[in-house]
């Protein structure tokens, strides 16, 4: 017999059978998973599937190619003829040769603007005496000769713009003439403008102002230093009737070309002899102690101008003499500042006191025999300073 519910009364303690009014449906123990259509479609047979994943397109294998990277070279785009007193520079436009013409006003000869332009050639004339146009006269033992730079400043940031398209560049050019035979016009061809610069005195003094290496044994073969080294420089005279002769650097003023009025400008030398670059920076700048009367040796820490596209630094000194008997005063000397104060290269440090006023002007009563010769062109550039020794 079927089991059935049954009731629990609460007034007996006997259960009484008591039927539902509905019947329970019972499920079968196994339960088809797939119907008959489905079995069917399983037993019949199966069509192979055709599709595919789609094939990547081949990319055509890349032939060899002739390929040769050119590196810029010089482009001969300065001529220049010597006269008797004057020099004729012709320039081409296109200065880099890169196809590209140029401002005619981005180029300068020592600061003159040129005097005429060939629209045909497209070529800038420039003329001048061999004084002008800030040329840089030198004595040799058989030679005089003039030295010339011609000057391109870029004009990209003029518009303001982030990027520059082309650097600026400085050549030299040089008249040479035989110092006892008749002048020379033969043309030459330019080179880069020299490190070192040397200027003659009337009276036959040969002032000199170079780079030296660093046991001061030889004069420098390259102008390239990076910003925290140490720029040696060397000012001598030399004098043809061996007499011997004392020399200071009066005063010295760096620019970005060699231009001693061009802006920006950094005077570190002045007041007659006071390195005042350590004071003003905390630089190591300072006068080596002298060695030689002759001879009076400079460390000068590198630097750069601020916001300038030219990595090149010009300094013009104007140099000093005075017998090499004549004591050191406050307008020759060669004073250095240092953590204990002004300290002279010479024999006393009294007269560096007036480093922090003004150094006197000399007056009738303090002339002495020999006058002081003063060349105020003297100059040492392109210095050229990179801001890191990598790269």
């Amino acid at each position: 017999m079927s089991p059935v519910p049954q009731r629990y009364e609460s007034s007996n303690s006997v259960f009484t059978p008591q039927r539902l009014p509905f019947q329970i449906p019972v499920q079968s123990p196994v339960q088809e998973p797939l119907g008959v259509q489905s079995k069917q479609l399983l037993q019949g047979p199966v069509a192979k599937l055709t599709w595919t994943f789609p094939t990547p397109p081949q990319e055509p294998e890349q032939p060899v190619v002739p390929f040769e990277l050119h590196y810029p070279v010089p482009a001969n785009s300065v001529a220049a003829q010597c006269g008797e007193n004057s020099i004729y520079v012709e320039v081409k436009e296109d200065f880099f040769g890169t196809g590209q013409l140029l401002m005619p006003s981005a180029f300068t000869l020592g600061g003159c603007t040129a005097v005429g332009e060939d629209n045909t050639a497209q070529v800038l004339i420039f003329e001048s005496e061999l004084h002008g146009c800030g040329s840089i006269p030198t004595v040799t033992e058989n030679e005089l000769v003039y030295t010339f730079s011609l000057i391109y400043t870029p004009r990209d940031y003029l518009g303001g713009g982030p990027i520059v398209r082309s650097s600026g560049a400085v050549v030299g050019i040089e008249c040479h003439y035989p110092r006892m035979q008749n002048v020379s016009s033969n043309p030459l061809m330019p080179t880069w403008l020299p490190f070192a610069s040397t200027v003659v005195a009337e009276e036959l003094l040969v002032f000199s102002l170079r780079l030296m290496t660093d046991d001061w044994r030889f004069e420098r073969p390259s102008n390239q230093y990076f910003l925290g080294d140490i720029i040696n420089i060397e000012a001598s005279v030399s004098s043809y009737n061996h007499v011997h002769f004392r020399v200071f650097v009066d005063h010295c003023v760096a620019t970005a070309v060699p231009d001693i009025n061009a802006v920006p400008r950094y005077s570190f030398i002045e007041n007659n002899g006071c390195m005042v670059d350590a004071k003003i920076t905390g630089s190591r700048s300072h006068f080596m102690p002298r060695v030689q009367a002759d001879k009076l040796q400079v460390q000068l820490e590198a630097f750069r101008f601020q916001q300038e596209i030219s990595e090149y630094v010009y300094i013009t000194c104007v140099l000093k003499v005075a017998a090499a008997s004549t004591p050191t005063n406050d307008e020759r000397k060669a004073c250095s500042f240092s953590a204990n104060g002004w300290v002279s290269s010479d024999e006393s440090d009294q007269v560096c006191s007036c480093c922090d006023a003004n150094c006197g002007i000399r007056t009738g009563s303090d002339q002495v025999v020999l006058k002081d010769i003063q060349w105020k062109s003297t100059f040492v550039g392109p210095v050229r300073v990179k801001d890191h020794a990598f790269g």
